[in-house]
């Protein structure tokens, strides 16, 4: 609403008479250095604000912070800057010593690991301390702040075993990680290596058009410390992109199990061995029927577990066979990495003593009828299995 002139001019007097004045206040014009400045600075106070501290050094923090840090110590040692940024200064940041606790190592750490990152200019005389380089755009910092901000993932126990899974995957070959660039999409169910952790894409939104044309989508990514984070598909590429350490890890398909062609690991013949434990521990006793290890060997079976009783795998007790399957031109542990994959939600948690007292960990034991061991070889043989998981609630492969 539009004020009447009488109404201005009561308001004039009423503030005159408080001791105010009505005189415009001019902002000092800054130059491109002291705006680098303050932009980086209100960064730091924003992380204070959020956070309710300043932010702090240690490899336990998340490159943000650090960032953060190393910026504030610098901007504390730069005493010029702080007639210009103390009047900004609302939790009294500048006051305080600069927290470095080991000069050349966190210079080591400016120059080499933070400096992308940092927007700190080094020694260049064109481009001293006392300017911030290249302080980063809005979406530069939400990228990186949706990065860094985590929370923790409430049902992480979906999702440890896949993470387990893929960790066995690479170390035996199954599974290789490339440098991010080469293929920079990002898919649901894609798996990454980001600031050195696995990252899993587990649910990708609707696609919609950024303000410049671009698709994004919001993604929701979990990562194998437990946390997860709700961010943008293009603020996940951007950060693998960034990271000189960032990789795509491949999927668990190059190459077919059965063919023509043998690879080194491949044998001619090969037997697939079903077995059931005759351990009197009383969990196995009451799951008998349920508790079968699948494995897979290039001689006789009855050689593979003729020492059962002795060996912590078989559960240090006899076994029995309960089937066998006959393959030719297998790749041996591509196609038990397969079975142990499938059957992962079921793998039997187990714990029992050596004849020393010692606690021991049978692997490869799982909670799956027989039945379904028998149909998942089938689907193996077709080629079908790719288009099932064991759900063991139902204890029974359903399509994905």
């Amino acid at each position: 609403m539009v004020k009447l002139m009488a109404d201005i001019d009561d308001d004039e007097a009423l503030l005159a008479e408080l001791g105010h004045e009505l005189a415009p206040v001019k902002a000092a014009a800054r130059t491109a250095q002291e705006a680098r400045l303050v932009a980086g600075f209100q960064e730091i106070l924003q992380f204070a604000a959020d956070h309710g501290r300043p932010p702090q050094h240690g490899e336990d923090r998340n490159i943000l912070e650090r960032v953060y840090a190393v910026r504030l110590d610098r901007l504390r040692a730069l005493t010029q800057a702080h007639p210009l940024l103390m009047p900004l200064d609302t939790h009294g940041l500048l006051q305080e010593a600069p927290t470095l606790r080991d000069p050349e190592q966190v210079d080591a750490e400016d120059d080499e690991t933070l400096l992308a990152d940092l927007g700190v200019a080094g020694d260049d005389p064109e481009d001293d301390i006392t300017q911030l380089r290249h302080v980063r755009s809005f979406e530069e910092r939400k990228a990186a702040e949706e990065i860094a901000n985590r929370t923790p993932c409430p049902d992480f126990e979906r999702f440890q075993p896949l993470f387990e899974r893929v960790e066995h995957d690479l170390q035996t070959g199954l599974r290789k990680t490339l440098r991010f660039g080469r293929d920079a999409s990002v898919a649901e169910g894609n798996f990454f290596i980001l600031g050195g952790q696995m990252v899993f894409v587990a649910e990708m939104g609707e696609t919609f058009r950024t303000p410049n044309g671009e698709p994004d989508a919001r993604l929701r990514v979990i990562f194998s410390n437990g946390t997860e984070s709700n961010l943008l598909q293009r603020s996940l590429q951007r950060a693998l992109y960034k990271d000189e350490t960032g990789r795509r890890i491949t999927d668990d398909d190059h190459g077919p199990l059965f063919g023509d062609t043998l690879e080194p690991n491949d044998i001619v013949n090969g037997t697939i061995y079903v077995l059931r434990s005759l351990s009197n521990n009383s969990f196995v006793v009451e799951h008998r029927e349920l508790v079968h290890k699948i494995g897979i060997t290039g001689g006789t079976v009855e050689t593979r577990i003729a020492n059962a009783q002795k060996d912590p795998t078989y559960m240090l007790a006899k076994v029995e066979v309960v089937a066998t399957y006959q393959l030719s031109n297998l790749n041996r542990v591509r196609l038990e990495n397969l079975f142990h994959r499938i059957f992962q939600p079921a793998r039997l948690d187990l714990t029992i003593q050596d004849r020393f007292g010692n606690p021991v960990k049978p692997r490869e034991w799982f909670l799956v009828p027989l039945h379904v061991i028998d149909e998942a070889v089938k689907r193996i043989q077709d080629g079908s299995i790719t288009d099932y998981i064991y759900d063991p609630k139902r204890a029974a492969l359903v399509e994905r």
